[in-house]
């Protein structure tokens, strides 16, 4: 099923990209785009040993001299996918927005529904999972670059709001994880093993959000020795 959602995708841009270059029309951005996503949409389907640059360049229409000018390095190539398939910079504004007001549920929802929504592209997950098992060297270029800042800033929150006693005393660190847990799990369960939903994604991160800030908020659960009393 994931492999199917691939293919299309590439089928997709495959035949954006003969549009734009047929008759030779086509610029130098939307040739460099054309590569970026023909790579990420081939190694997140074969994973990064499976391809080859020849076959991203005749996937994309270009000659492997062409691919290698726009870059001249794989690592060039592994930055620029990063930069297309990683856009947080609006995410993070809403969040620092939410943790400004301290607005809880906010913040964590804007963090879910992020990844947890209708028509988002399992790519990104797939690569990740690849280049982890893999030992690629994206893996981590993406954590230090995407996932690291996100951790800290949720783990920054967290502490503070248990400092402020709207939450009980948590390590923060592994709070911030298991939150990014759940929705890392939620994607690998529907978009990787293909497990249908049995609600929508907004009422699944509702569900998600309110069960994770019962825990988190003081006054919400019993401490072990008062369950043991």
């Amino acid at each position: 099923m994931v492999a199917l959602k691939v293919s299309n995708h590439l089928l997709t841009i495959m035949k954006a990209t003969a549009h734009k270059t047929n008759g030779n029309r086509a610029s130098a951005r939307e040739r460099e785009a054309s590569i970026i996503l023909t790579a990420a949409s081939l190694f997140a389907a074969k994973g990064f040993s499976g391809t080859t640059t020849k076959e991203i360049a005749k996937t994309a229409g270009v000659s492997e001299a062409l691919l290698f000018k726009y870059f001249p390095t794989k690592r060039a190539l592994y930055a620029a996918i990063l930069a297309e398939k990683g856009q947080y910079s609006e995410l993070r504004g809403t969040v620092e927005e939410a943790a400004k007001k301290q607005d809880d549920e906010r913040l964590f929802t804007a963090l879910a529904s992020y990844r947890i929504r209708k028509g988002a592209d399992p790519t990104l997950l797939r690569l990740l999972l690849y280049s982890a098992l893999e030992g690629h060297e994206m893996s981590d270029m993406f954590f230090k670059q995407q996932y690291s800042v996100f951790y800290d800033l949720l783990a920054g929150y967290i502490r503070q709001r248990i400092a402020d006693g709207a939450f009980r005393p948590v390590d923060p660190l592994l709070a911030a994880r298991a939150f990014f847990g759940v929705i890392v799990h939620h994607r690998l369960l529907h978009d990787i093993f293909g497990l249908p939903m049995h609600r929508t994604h907004e009422e699944t991160v509702r569900e998600y959000v309110a069960l994770f800030l019962g825990g988190l908020r003081a006054g919400t659960l019993q401490t072990p020795n008062q369950v043991t009393r």
